[in-house]
């Protein structure tokens, strides 16, 4: 099958990547549309030391699986894997489990191919409202959604969110239901666009470094935005982290200490609010896509996409 291989150090197109073989209990899955993300990105240079077939956010058709009435269907699908064993596992919470394998991130080859294997459980069927491309969102979108999830955020506070690229656009759109928020970024075009879903969006030099913030996101993927992001949050406030990068942060100990911040990790997040606001069109992704590539173009694909003014390319596997 097509794909393309990442061996560590550099990607390359395969026409020979031999297809993979489900397992019982798993659904074989002919892909139609993965997106290039932040995390594939930071992967090729050297973030979670992976090696295989990159991507993890897709939109397909299921071919073969255990249960039938999954074949035909169009799906996506939860990126972690667990052991099935474990204290997280039993839990359901597989995404922490210590042995877990990840789609495209991980131990399993990801959804830049053809053709990709998942755990049925994982899977999520598409309803028919929300188009293929559309589909493509939901996996960074349910990140997105895992911030409400972690937190009760009250209607009363103040939050201010540090990032304007792919994952900003998402979670800005969705904290906007919550909470009084101002985004602030580097790229006028992003900000404009975040602007025009009647958002508050700012260029970083406009914000009033003597404000304070109950909430602070950082979705910069800078390793140096914390530092920022820090300095912005209110005695007693909470700050969520959703930068992941291959290279490694300072932390300000003592201000964490003092003022009793709360530093939230945040990853994955929840399929089922995901699909549901964009069923409902709460949630508006079309904008946000800059390029829908065939997979053969995919050095132009991956250039595009680490540019920093792009919101989202997504790959065509057919």
């Amino acid at each position: 099958m097509k794909a393309l291989y990442f061996d560590g150090k550099r990607l390359e197109f395969r026409e020979d990547y031999p297809t993979p073989k489900r397992k019982s209990g798993e659904a074989l899955i002919r892909v139609r549309y993965a997106g290039i993300c932040g995390t594939d990105l930071e992967i090729m240079k050297g973030y979670a030391e992976f090696k295989g077939i990159l991507g993890h956010e897709f939109v397909g058709e299921v071919v073969e699986a255990d249960d039938e009435s999954l074949v035909g269907e169009r799906v996506v699908g939860e990126i972690n894997i667990g052991c099935g064993e474990c204290e997280f596992c039993k839990r359901g919470l597989e995404k922490h489990c210590a042995n877990r394998l990840a789609l495209g991130i991980r131990g399993k080859d990801g959804a830049f191919a053809e053709y990709l294997t998942l755990p049925e459980k994982n899977l999520h069927r598409v309803p028919e409202e929300i188009s293929d491309l559309e589909a493509v969102f939901v996996e960074p979108l349910a990140a997105a959604y895992e911030i409400p999830t972690q937190l009760h955020i009250k209607p009363s506070w103040r939050a201010l969110l540090l990032g304007d690229g792919r994952l900003g656009q998402l979670i800005a759109q969705v904290l906007k239901y919550h909470v009084d928020l101002i985004v602030v970024g580097r790229h006028p075009r992003k900000l404009k666009l975040l602007r025009e879903l009647g958002i508050n969006a700012i260029m970083v030099d406009e914000l009033d470094r003597d404000l304070k913030f109950d909430l602070v996101i950082d979705a910069t993927g800078n390793p140096d935005a914390i530092l920022e992001a820090i300095k912005l949050v209110k005695p007693m406030g909470f700050l969520i982290l959703k930068t992941t990068t291959s290279k490694l942060s300072r932390i300000p100990l003592s201000e964490i200490v003092v003022n009793e911040i709360t530093m939230i990790g945040s990853r994955c997040g929840p399929f089922e609010p995901a699909l549901n606001a964009l069923r409902e069109k709460l949630i508006r992704v079309d904008y946000m896509i800059d390029g829908i590539y065939p997979i053969t173009n995919w050095r132009e694909a991956f250039e595009k996409a680490a540019n920093r003014e792009t919101l989202k390319v997504i790959l065509k596997m057919d």
